[in-house]
């Protein structure tokens, strides 16, 4: 039987985080997701690294946290963070006194807003709607989530953390009010276990109450549904929020070519409610025009919808009325020890809140190491002869973006497998830059099953094209290194491409019916991977 200390229940970004913080303060910690990692909100976000800025007003107390944690990441996790600065910008339509009353709370938790005029505004971002009314700049930036929970991971595994993907808690074992296990199912194999273990965390997000059912325990948590567009150009080199009371459809955020526009708020009918639709899509454009003009003339890439864990003791607490602070639940007030529920938050806190719930943990276990997790960086910057090796394999802008994807230590073995084939250099995804060398290396990962495991380690085919071109040079490249999860051809184009597909079916309209008749055409009508041709023969 399997064996852990303590075993950590959900894979976005609190999870990782008590993973790495546990295992930093030698804790045997091991974490299960019921998916990929990123699988709930960590990874549906539009991936702002806040200042506090939007919860200055309603919630102080979540905007000090904010801006506290936002200058942390940007120093242990700078490989994840892109420091854009932001911008908070009052339209005609919005409300001119609460500006005044949002510079007095920046203020008071110690958010810095400088004012700057229009003119200065349109000059530093030329796209914005020249009716603006009031800008003011403050220390917002972007961050990748999918790079952040993997190195994250990489962090942990140095100090002895595992994880296991793809591994649903069936059952929580208890012994005279102690949990002494947990019961799990690879949903792959259909297989059951026993991981016995002293203590549960649960940051499932917004599958905390249905882990906590397993225990007889009802936890309040309230999936709240958001839905952003990505947009195929950077409309913005800053973040741009709208100067309101937090409301749908208030934040653009860059991140490399693209942009993204979020969110809305709506209450979900199940933690994966996560279908987009075209109605959101179009409400988002609306509201967004505001602030960009010509919004409209800019090409869709897709969409994408999460559901944010909100708790509230209150029941009638929901949507935006919910706070966005985090809550740690004790379950031993509630007769079973060794269990523990941490809710809420947001990814810029996501440091925070692990290290909060780890000191939980720790406590009850006897472990007085402290948590080191604000000071230790989250990967080694790679060496500047690193640096300099990778620049002579990789193209000279996807040097850069591999140093930041990768970290030192997967650097080093991807440059070496390009050292070992030079043919490894080749990019099967030219969006992003990806190299068949960095594919390998992602798909001999432990948690890699399939080729969207693959997506979320690298970025491809998350970029122009939505895989219409790297579908099918990362499937040659799976079945040419034999992995044991790659001989279903077939299978493996299906599955990526209908991940891609979800997020455009919503928005098939205009130059995304082109882009999606080529991919078609490539598909189904040159490579057959639905065997329409076959059957019309047969």
């Amino acid at each position: 039987m399997q064996k852990a200390t303590v075993v950590i229940v959900g894979g976005g970004a609190t999870g990782v985080g008590i993973l790495r913080d546990l295992s930093m303060r030698g804790v045997d910690a091991l974490l299960l997701e019921q998916r990929d990692l990123g699988y709930g909100a960590s990874s549906r976000y539009h991936g702002l690294l806040h200042s506090g800025g939007r919860y200055a007003v309603k919630d102080p107390e979540a905007g000090k946290e904010c801006i506290e944690e936002n200058m942390i990441l940007r120093k242990i996790g700078k490989h994840c963070v892109e420091v854009t600065e932001g911008l908070f910008v009052r339209t005609p339509k919005d409300d001119e006194a609460f500006e005044a009353k949002w510079v007095e709370a920046c203020g008071k938790v110690g958010i810095s807003a400088i004012p700057i005029s229009v003119k200065e505004a349109l000059n530093l971002e030329p796209n914005l709607s020249p009716n603006i009314k009031s800008v003011y700049r403050v220390p917002d930036a972007a961050i990748d989530g999918f790079r952040m929970l993997w190195q994250n991971v990489a962090s942990a595994r140095k100090y002895g953390g595992r994880v296991l993907t793809y591994t649903e808690l069936i059952g929580i074992e208890q012994v005279n009010g102690q949990v002494v296990g947990v019961k799990v199912r690879n949903i792959l194999t259909a297989e059951s276990y026993i991981i016995g273990c002293d203590f549960v965390v649960s940051a499932a997000g917004s599958w905390v109450g249905e882990v906590a059912a397993l225990a007889g325990i009802k936890v309040n948590v309230f999936p709240d549904r958001g839905t952003l567009v990505a947009f195929n150009h950077r409309i913005t080199s800053r973040i741009v929020n709208r100067l309101r009371p937090a409301s749908d459809g208030d934040i653009f955020v860059p991140h490399g070519s693209i942009t993204i526009l979020g969110t809305t708020s709506a209450e979900a009918s199940r933690p994966d409610d996560t279908v987009p639709t075209a109605d959101e899509i179009v409400k988002l454009i609306d509201i967004g025009e505001c602030l960009f003009g010509n919004l409209r003339s800019y090409r869709i890439l897709r969409a994408f919808t999460g559901t944010r864990p909100l708790y509230s003791a209150d029941p009638n607490a929901t949507g935006r009325g919910a706070s966005r602070n985090f809550v740690i639940l004790d379950h031993a007030k509630e007769g079973l020890k060794g269990f523990a529920t941490i809710v809420g938050g947001k990814f810029t806190t996501y440091r925070l809140m692990a290290e909060k719930i780890t000191n939980l943990v720790c406590s009850q276990l006897g472990f007085k190491t402290e948590c080191r997790t604000a000071i230790e960086p989250i990967v080694e910057d790679p060496s500047p002869e690193i640096k300099a090796k990778a620049r002579l394999y990789f193209p000279a802008y996807g040097a850069d973006l591999a140093v930041s994807r990768l970290g030192s230590e997967k650097l080093e073995k991807v440059i070496q497998r390009i050292k070992d084939n030079p043919e490894k250099r080749q990019l099967l995804c030219e969006c992003e830059n990806v190299t068949l060398a960095e594919v390998e290396e992602a798909a001999d990962d432990t948690t890699s099953y399939m080729l969207s495991d693959v997506r979320r380690k690298t970025r491809m085919g998350m970029g122009t094209c939505q895989g219409a071109f790297c579908t099918y040079r990362s499937v040659g490249a799976v079945d040419a290194n034999g992995l044991s999860w790659g001989k279903d051809t077939n299978g493996l184009f299906r599955e990526f491409l209908q991940a891609r597909w979800a997020g455009i079916r919503p928005a098939l309209w205009g130059n995304v019916i082109r882009e999606m008749e080529l991919t078609r055409g490539i598909y189904e009508g040159t490579l057959n991977i639905n065997g329409a041709i076959n059957d019309e023969e047969n």
